[in-house]
């Protein structure tokens, strides 16, 4: 049972740092475009993370990360090594300022540290498969909606003064902030519930078709909310400003495309990664002047992060699951 404990404290430590490394999501676009301040920003995307508790009421996005891995092969053990190999790979990424995500590095923890116990038959691989064929497609669809909604904005506000237009969009994008850290909060705190959730299922406190307990997912939201409020701004710099250079009315089509495509995802049950869905929002915003426009060096190098990801944070999980085996865990 003290393991237990250790478990939800290390979960919900992962839970803030995963709010502290992808604050930038919610904040890049609407910083760059100088709506909001930094300070404003996170406090507006953080509100917003927590509303997401009372909007997403159901849980099948942390259904599918519990069953990940094979329910018989679960342990306390697999479940702190996958932990911490997330942790750390997204600690490393936030000092190196690189927007890696945070739901690959969990998956990619989770999983190493099962394979490092029973092999390749304790992942459940049609629930990976699904997660790793979104890796390319939660991008696309991101960049997809946010050139078409781009285009239609450009047409219908084309007759209007560039004063006028900047005016309004300033507005709108309070909205389509709001919406996004909305999403973002729906999806990515409900990662963390799954892991929760199935150290709760190991130690018999909730049965087969048990819902997910309240607290579980009040502190997820919680804890992810707070690690907003203290956003890492080495990420926001690459995210909002590297990557392609926003104006209001962009940044309202780019985070109004990654908030559908999140509510979409989140609805299929799909874990995605936030960073992966706003990243091709930008792009595809960019994209509507010239794809000069877009820096594809710098998207190069996001593309890489994320390559690495599941694969790094894998190999830590399975390290941390190694080292607790030797102490006799």
């Amino acid at each position: 049972m003290t393991f237990l404990i250790v478990i939800i404290a290390t979960a919900i430590i992962f839970d803030f740092i995963n709010g502290f490394h992808d604050s930038a999501n919610s904040i890049a676009t609407i910083v760059s475009t100088r709506v909001l301040t930094p300070f404003q920003a996170v406090i507006w995307a953080a509100f917003f993370n927590f509303v997401a508790f009372f909007i997403f009421t159901e849980h099948g996005v942390a259904d599918t990360i519990k069953k990940m891995v094979r329910e018989d092969v679960i342990t306390e053990t697999i479940l702190f090594g996958g932990l911490m190999g997330a942790i750390v790979w997204n600690l490393l990424t936030w000092w190196w300022g690189i927007p890696s995500s945070s739901s690959h590095a969990l998956l990619g923890g989770f999983t190493g540290a099962a394979f490092a116990k029973a092999g390749i038959g304790a992942i459940n691989m049609d629930k990976l498969a699904t997660v790793i064929a979104f890796i390319p497609l939660a991008p696309l669809i991101g960049m997809v909606a946010s050139y078409l909604i781009a285009v239609l904005v450009m047409n219908l506000a084309k007759r209007l003064p560039a004063s006028k237009t900047d005016k309004y969009f300033r507005k709108l994008q309070l909205l389509s902030s709001a919406l996004f850290s909305l999403g973002h909060g729906g999806n990515d705190a409900q990662k963390t519930m799954g892991i929760i959730w199935a150290a709760l299922a190991f130690h018999g406190l909730v049965k087969p078709g048990d819902e997910l307990p309240s607290w579980v997912a009040l502190s997820c939201y919680s804890a992810m909310a707070l690690g907003t409020l203290f956003g890492g701004w080495r990420i926001v710099k690459t995210m909002g400003q590297k990557l392609a250079k926003l104006r209001p009315f962009e940044g309202f089509c780019a985070e109004t495309a990654g908030a559908l495509t999140l509510f979409v995802v989140t609805g299929l049950k799909v874990p995605v990664s936030t960073t992966h869905t706003i990243t091709g929002s930008i792009m595809g915003t960019g994209m509507t002047k010239r794809l000069s426009a877009v820096r594809w060096g710098v998207a190069g190098n996001i593309v890489f992060a994320w390559i690495v990801t599941i694969p790094a944070s894998a190999i830590m999980g399975a390290v941390t699951f190694w080292a607790l085996h030797l102490f006799g865990l």
